[in-house]
């Protein structure tokens, strides 16, 4: 079984979704853990089950904020390293989707969704990048095209599996990408989508 134990994550979006369903993962995997988000309540709710999974008190801790703010990004690096005193492991899974296409969707949206599903992933990075490199850590960026809100009944043509995935197994594969298990995986681009990737256009 993949070990988290003497490691310390960094995973935003954690107040919902796949980056919920990581922090769980990771806690049973014994990881120390720094989760954001915008959400305080839902934070609180994923930090009490991490609790709950066996981590103490002293070792997941949240911080409010949004991942497009300069401010709310420093402050998170800092809290990690004032808490743990390192950083081994960023999980960047926060994201939005906005649905409409082209025609419809206004430059405000096109701004919002390329600051909080990219500009603010680069940002972390550098960030936390010195504190990675000394701990010789690891990057997850997480990315999806429709997330957990694919078309269902759909899916059964469009993956390979004829379902759509859970979260619990997307959170598997990021544990695996963020341990030592993966010390030889750097640049790599993992689908994990039941095949989707593979069907022909549809």
């Amino acid at each position: 079984m993949v070990n988290l134990s003497h490691k310390v994550a960094i995973i935003t979006g954690a107040s919902s979704g796949i980056g919920e369903g990581t922090a769980l993962h990771f806690a049973k995997l014994g990881c120390r853990l720094l989760l954001c988000g915008r959400n305080e309540g839902n934070l609180n709710m994923v930090k009490e089950k991490c609790e709950g999974l066996g981590l103490s008190k002293k070792e997941v801790y949240i911080s409010v904020g949004d991942v497009c703010k300069d401010d709310d990004r420093d402050s998170l690096v800092k809290c990690a390293i004032e808490r743990f005193g390192k950083i081994d492991v960023l999980v960047n899974s926060a994201g939005i989707l906005i649905g409409s296409g082209i025609e419809n969707q206004t430059l405000e949206d096109y701004d919002l969704q390329m600051d909080i599903n990219c500009r603010s992933a680069f940002c972390l990075i550098k960030l936390a990048l010195p504190h990675l490199v000394q701990s010789k850590g690891n990057i997850v960026n997480v990315s999806s095209v429709t997330g957990l809100r694919a078309f269902l009944e759909h899916s059964k043509e469009t993956h390979a599996l004829g379902r759509p995935g859970t979260v619990e197994e997307v959170a598997k594969v990021i544990a695996f990408l963020a341990s030592d298990d993966a010390s030889f995986i750097t640049g790599a681009t993992l689908p994990v989508d039941g095949g989707r990737n593979i069907m022909c256009p549809r």
